[in-house]
């Protein structure tokens, strides 16, 4: 089996104006600036870009706006998770049309279901779309458990699902069990802003997907593991863990991320739509030295 998705990609995050209404400017920067970050491809819709804000017509009217500008040059990955089967049928179909490359799926989280439930709603997407379904296991965001026997079983049986984002913590100790059980019929991401990049690296995740404020880093980490060089990968993570870890504080990740990307001269503002937390001032002075130390040569 061969698989096209590895790499960097990053969660591209969703610029707003002040009064809440989507950036189209910033957003069209930040898909240029990404690009020339080096990201391998990119990640629509997901936790960091605030698509649980963003109304049907938005998420449609991007998805066909980001699509016409990278014209190709990376893979786009369409987060189509939803509550109901149907819907997320309909639009991990709806997203397939407009461009994207492989769908990020979550679980139905709000009625929960069981391990056949899950084979169902994953089935009823595989079946009605073309495109491969990135399963996105995430239980800290969906409190849906999905074990490394059943990730292994959708991807021998479910024709379309050929790659898992893994984000159930432990994250190292779930790949190693996912890669020993799945074989080749899996490809396996990292998540959860690359808190353990190097060590899901080493037990075999393919990719990554952080948020958008840290690409060239991130991207050179994976260039030095590709080419052996472990020593030169830890010494640069080092360098930026902090800033990842503040990054992971519940609810204030996309906000820290926008204030980074505000900083950098991509986007123009650091709003966040309700319920997503923005950082109150002594937060935004911790994460300016942050950002001060992990630039410092």
């Amino acid at each position: 089996m061969v698989n096209s998705l590895q790499g960097v990609f990053p969660i591209v995050n969703t610029p707003f104006h002040p009064d809440g209404s989507i950036d189209h400017a910033s957003q069209d920067r930040l898909v240029e600036h990404l690009l020339e970050q080096g990201a391998h491809g990119l990640g629509l819709f997901g936790n960091a870009s605030e698509g649980y804000t963003l109304s049907a017509g938005e998420r449609i009217d991007l998805m066909k706006r980001i699509t016409k500008r990278v014209n190709g040059r990376v893979p786009l990955v369409a987060s189509s998770g939803h509550t109901g089967t149907d819907a997320a049928v309909e639009l991990s179909k709806e997203l397939g049309d407009l461009g994207a490359d492989c769908l990020m799926v979550l679980p139905p989280y709000y009625l929960k279901t069981d391990g056949d439930g899950l084979l169902h709603y994953f089935t009823a997407i595989s079946d009605a779309v073309s495109i491969p379904i990135m399963v996105q296991d995430a239980p800290l965001m969906t409190q849906v458990a999905m074990p490394p026997a059943l990730l292994a079983r959708m991807g021998r049986e479910i024709e379309q699902v050929r790659y898992v984002k893994v984000e159930a913590p432990p994250t190292p100790s779930k790949i190693t069990a996912v890669v020993r059980q799945a074989g080749d019929s899996l490809t396996i991401f990292g998540g959860l802003n690359c808190q353990f990049f190097i060590e899901e690296w080493q037990r075999g995740a393919r990719g990554q997907m952080p948020g958008s404020d840290r690409i060239r880093d991130l991207v050179s980490i994976w260039d030095d593991l590709e080419a052996g060089r472990s020593e030169a990968a830890w010494q640069r993570f080092s360098r930026i863990l902090p800033l990842l870890r503040f990054e992971l504080q519940p609810g204030l990740g996309v906000s820290a991320q926008k204030h980074n990307l505000v900083a950098a001269g991509v986007i123009t503002s650091p709003q966040v739509r309700h319920p997503t937390a923005a950082l109150d001032l002594d937060s935004v002075a911790e994460l300016a030295w942050l950002r001060d130390f992990a630039d410092r040569d």
